[in-house]
């Protein structure tokens, strides 16, 4: 009998306590851990970016940011995980270009909507690509910078290849609207990955590559890549020296060439306005560190922090972009 009452009492107190905790309100939030999703294998760009956000934003938040990979179906596999979690300011993903602007018209089917999903926190960074020819083939065609490039292409349509890491990815989609803007016809060779696709041009298989600026970096300066133009609006601080697409195209259709590979933060679609601008406040603070530009800067990424609300432009604004891309290229991941 006295085992059976004290049960009763425990039981009660326990539910006494656990109806009088705090709710995870804007008020009091955090009270517990986050977690940072991110949607690709662990030790790439976006993954060590968010460990090395994490680490300061527990600093800052005063609880542990745990960050978790959730690979799979391209980023679609983790940013579903968390557009479906409760949006209560504990779970946050690291979206990019592909999750946020690109998947959704590759995709045949998505199982998220990346603009009602999900409330967007900042921009986290810019990844420049770079157009690069095997040096060997550029010399053998006389090809010394984007106006010859053209030029070439223009009256030898269908003669120039150009590799990338697969149907859809980056460098696909910029020759594609590279060959779009300056009216030229290349042929896509698709690889399985961004680092055959490489190796394919290091190897005079391919003819040129719309690579990303870090990964071609080291070739670039070695000499064994022939680099003609970033892909950015703005020049590369690695490489001040390189112009952008749009200024060398300039008079050929390339003007306002612009493809970046960026990624950022979002959380949950209703995450109260006051959490997201915590979450601003604290990450913008973080990539205006010394600290943070040298981390990025190590992978070939510029800070670009902003505004809830500028984010979620961007968002919009390179959805219609890379639809329309994607359209045209006839890429499809079913």
């Amino acid at each position: 009998m006295l085992k059976t009452l004290l049960s009763a009492a425990l039981a009660a107190t326990t539910a006494l306590a656990a109806f009088s905790a705090p709710a995870a309100t804007p008020a009091n939030w955090p009270a517990k851990p986050l977690r940072f999703i991110v949607p690709y294998p662990a030790g790439g760009p976006l993954d060590t970016v968010a460990r090395a956000i994490g680490e300061q934003l527990r600093t800052s938040l005063g609880q542990p940011v745990v960050v978790e990979n959730k690979p799979g179906a391209g980023g679609n596999l983790g940013a579903d995980y968390v557009a479906k979690q409760p949006a209560d300011g504990y779970t946050i993903v690291m979206g990019a270009v592909a999750t946020h602007a690109i998947n959704p018209t590759l995709f045949t089917k998505m199982p998220y909507d990346p603009v009602k999903d999900f409330a967007p926190v900042t921009l986290v960074a810019d990844v420049p690509n770079v157009l690069v020819m095997h040096p060997g083939k550029a010399a053998e065609l006389h090809i010394n910078n984007v106006r010859d490039l053209v030029e070439y292409a223009r009256k030898h349509p269908g003669k120039l290849d150009y590799a990338s890491g697969g149907n859809g990815s980056a460098g696909h989609l910029s020759g594609e609207l590279f060959k779009s803007m300056a009216r030229v016809s290349m042929v896509h060779i698709p690889y399985n990955g961004a680092s055959p696709a490489q190796l394919s041009v290091l190897s005079g298989q391919t003819d040129l590559i719309f690579d990303n600026l870090a990964s071609a970096s080291a070739n670039i300066k070695a000499g064994k890549l022939k680099a003609f133009a970033v892909t950015t609006a703005s020049r590369a601080a690695s490489f001040p020296e390189l112009p952008t697409i749009a200024e060398a195209g300039k008079g050929l259709g390339l003007e306002g060439f612009d493809i970046s590979t960026w990624f950022g933060v979002l959380a949950p679609a209703g995450t109260p306005p006051e959490i997201v601008e915590r979450l601003n406040r604290d990450i913008v603070a973080i990539l205006k560190t010394d600290d943070m530009k040298a981390r990025l800067a190590r992978i070939g990424a510029v800070p670009a922090p902003t505004t809830p609300e500028q984010f979620g432009a961007l968002i919009q604004r390179e959805l219609k972009k890379y639809g329309q891309i994607v359209r045209v290229s006839g890429a499809k991941v079913d």
